[in-house]
Parts: structure tokens; sequence; C-alpha cells
């Protein structure tokens, strides 16, 4: 098993099932508020280029509730590749600390991170992808729907992070996978490529919000402009309005469709108040489950380097 948690496709199927299974153990222990402090005088360094109250609270709350201590780094603490090279800070935190979490913008900063660090890495968010994300959504889709057979996951908005996590899962197991945004908006081609070649899933890419919608078990939106793209808000915003999440998408989607969102949302652009509201909606699960995913990964990642 990899040392780190980088992206999907380090991983097997099996060993993403088994962090899976973790998690649902994990969950069900933190629910009772079990004593499990597997974590005794273990440390976690979380470094924060892009502030998040999710990963936050989720990474911190976990590690701690496992007995160890969390630590908060954020932009002002440790400028990553500008104040202090990444190699160093790589191995500095392994001198101190167990793991480390980085949520960054670069992607190639969290390889040199990983590549320099004697300790776990945990990719917690780049531009390039977001793989806890994608874990969670895929346990939280697990134990809504009982089964991960015949699934159809339909993504409208844009072709982003959370796409590239997404595609990388169908490269791992059958999904039919439909990612619909607007032109010039698509995934990243050499991720997608790699996904069609695979040849395990289905993967359709649309400019057409309504095109090949129909039948979804999941309709999942993220926000239309990042951070770090708040000064194209305006221009996405026209472009991207055809692709809201509403009503009319989800009576398109059919009945059995969930819908899910990574969140912060912006009600009222990329979805609508009533959609975020309706029964259907398990964006809440979601959202909670980041906390047991990524107790499963860090679990999993300490028992393999300490074994």
């Amino acid at each position: 098993m990899n040392n780190n948690f980088l992206h999907i496709r380090d991983y097997s199927s099996d060993e993403l099932l088994e962090i899976m299974k973790l998690a649902k153990d994990l969950k069900q222990k933190f629910r009772n508020r079990e004593d499990h402090k597997i974590f005794h005088n273990k440390s976690l360094a979380m470094i924060f280029a892009k502030p998040s109250a999710r990963t936050r609270i989720s990474f911190e709350t976990g590690f701690e509730w496992l007995g160890g201590h969390a630590l908060f780094l954020g932009p002002n603490d440790i400028g990553i590749g500008k104040r202090e090279a990444i190699k160093d800070i790589g191995r500095l935190l392994s001198r101190y600390n167990d793991l480390i979490m980085a949520r960054l913008f670069d992607h190639n900063h969290i390889m040199e991170l990983a590549s320099n660090a004697s300790i776990p890495v945990i990719n917690g968010l780049t531009d390039y992808n977001h793989p806890c994300q994608i874990m969670c959504d895929f346990f939280t889709i697990w134990e809504t729907r009982g089964s991960l057979d015949d699934l159809k996951i339909s993504y409208i908005g844009d072709g982003n992070n959370i796409v590239n996590s997404w595609l990388q899962l169908t490269q791992k197991f059958p999904i039919d996978f439909v990612c619909a945004c607007p032109a010039g908006y698509e995934p990243d081609n050499s991720t997608l490529d790699e996904s069609i070649e695979t040849g395990l899933s289905k993967i359709t890419v649309t400019n057409d919000p309504f095109d090949s919608i129909q039948n979804s078990d999941v309709i999942y939106t993220d926000v239309w402009a990042s951070m770090g793209q708040k000064d194209e808000a305006e221009v996405r915003e026209k472009v991207f309005k055809p692709f809201q999440i509403n009503s009319s998408i989800m009576s398109e989607a059919g009945k059995k469709a969930f819908f899910m969102h990574c969140l912060p949302a912006e009600r009222g652009r990329e979805v609508t108040d009533e959609v975020m509201e309706a029964e259907y909606s398990i964006v809440f699960d979601q959202a909670e489950n980041r906390l047991h995913i990524q107790n499963a990964i860090m679990v999993t990642l300490l028992n393999q380097s300490s074994a």
C-alpha cells in the first residue's frame, strides 16, 4: 500500500474498499463516543495555503478524537514555496510530527512535500485534485444506496479538481460518469484520456447540462469560481448560469437521484435553496463523512508506516 494519500489512482480498488470499511467502523465508534485513542502521543501537522472550514474541523476533530494532537499551520505560519523551500518544510516536519496534511494551490508543491518527507503526507486539496473529498463522496453513496453496483454519477458545473478525482475513481470502479460543463471548462485532458483508456467505466463529457443525465443516481455540483478564481466570478456566473442545479435538472435526472455538493455552497448560484433543502439532498451526510473517511485514511497510513 502507498505510504501517502495523494491521488485516488495510487490505490487499488480493494485498498480503497478497505479504507471505506474502516471508515464505517470508526464512524460507529465516533457516534457511540467510544474511547478509541490509538493516536496517543502522535501529532498531525496541518498546512493550509487555502483556508477551509470542513477540512480543518474534520481533520482536527478526528485526530484529537483518536488521541493525538493536531497542529494548524496557516498561510502566515508557513509561506510554502515562498518563505521556505518546500523540501526543507517536509524534512523539518518529519522530525517533529507523525503525519502531514496539506491543503495547497499548486499540485507540484504537495508532490515535492511528499517526496522529501519521511512521514505520510495526505493531500487535503490542490488545484488539480481532491482525493479525500471523493473518498468521502463514494463512502456516502455506498452508505446511502447500500451498493456501488450500476452507479451513475452526473457532475454538472466546472470541470475542476473534484472532477479530476472522480475520473481517477472511474479507473478503479465501473461507473457511468457524466461531466456536463461549459465549453472551455472541461476537466484535465490527460486525466480524462487516462480514464477513458482504462476502459473500466463509461465516461461522457458534454456541454449540455440536460444531456445524458437521465436515470442518474447522483447529481453533483461545486462552486463556479473556486478559491483563486474569484476575479473570474462575474464572467463565470454568466457562462455557468444554464448549469445551475434546480428542480428542472433534478426532475430530468429521475426520481432515484440524490443531490451532492462538496461545500461551501453559494445558494442561488450553482444550486437553488430548494434543492439544497430537499429530501434527496445528502450534502450534510457527505460533509459529516469527511471526518470518518479521513480518520480511516490516517489510521491506514500510520498503521502502514509503523508496520
